[in-house]
């Protein structure tokens, strides 16, 4: 479980594939603590760290992983979001994130107004039925509350904290991002949905 309040940006320094799964190294801004086995969102995605050498971590990535996430999309020398596995006492200044990606979405447009930033992300349908303005989404692994929306996508107002601590500060237009959207809202989608399905039956 992780809070999507990224500790800061790592850079992969090798992505290889092996017998059935991609091995991915990334020079990540602290292991102190860190043990084989720990959960790591890299970009918002739960990984396992397999290998510890200094700050270089090894996780290995799987096909599913590789296809449902921008994971696939990067190379050696990529920036990548990094946060730690939530620990017990740790304060929850974001939101819980569970490290499982949704979906992935495209950023639209970017409108710069001095420190701050603008994004539009462009989501599939499936995916804006779980998004409201207000609501809370994690945008690789970055906890953010959402803007104005439609059924094609939202709008995301980023401070110059959140533009110098995470990948998002580099983002060109074009560029895919990691979804995962908030499991409660999610619930109370499907729940009401049901409901009115249950209903329109009587």
């Amino acid at each position: 479980m992780f809070t999507g309040l990224v500790e800061g940006r790592g850079r992969i320094e090798s992505f290889d594939a092996a017998d059935g799964f991609w091995r991915l190294v990334v020079n990540v801004p602290d292991t102190e603590g860190l043990e084989l086995g720990a959960s790591v969102a890299i970009d918002g995605v739960c990984l396992t760290a397999v290998a510890i050498d200094g700050r270089s971590v090894a996780f290995d990535v799987i096909g599913e992983t590789m296809q449902r996430s921008t994971l696939g999309d990067r190379n050696v020398g990529d920036d990548v979001n990094v946060e730690r596995a939530l620990r017990f006492g740790d304060e929850v200044g974001g939101h819980l994130v569970s490290g499982h990606v949704f979906d992935t979405g495209r950023i639209e447009t970017i409108a710069t107004t001095g420190d701050a930033c603008d994004l539009r992300v462009e989501a599939s349908e499936a995916t804006m039925r779980y998004i409201f303005e207000k609501g809370y989404i994690a945008i690789s692994g970055i906890s953010l509350t959402v803007g104005m929306c439609d059924h094609e996508g939202f709008h995301l107002h980023l401070i110059p904290e959140t533009l110098a601590r995470t990948t998002l500060g580099s983002a060109k237009i074009g560029d895919r991002v990691n979804l995962e959207v908030d499991p409660i809202t999610v619930a109370a989608v499907e729940t009401v949905e049901r409901i009115k399905a249950q209903e329109a039956l009587l």
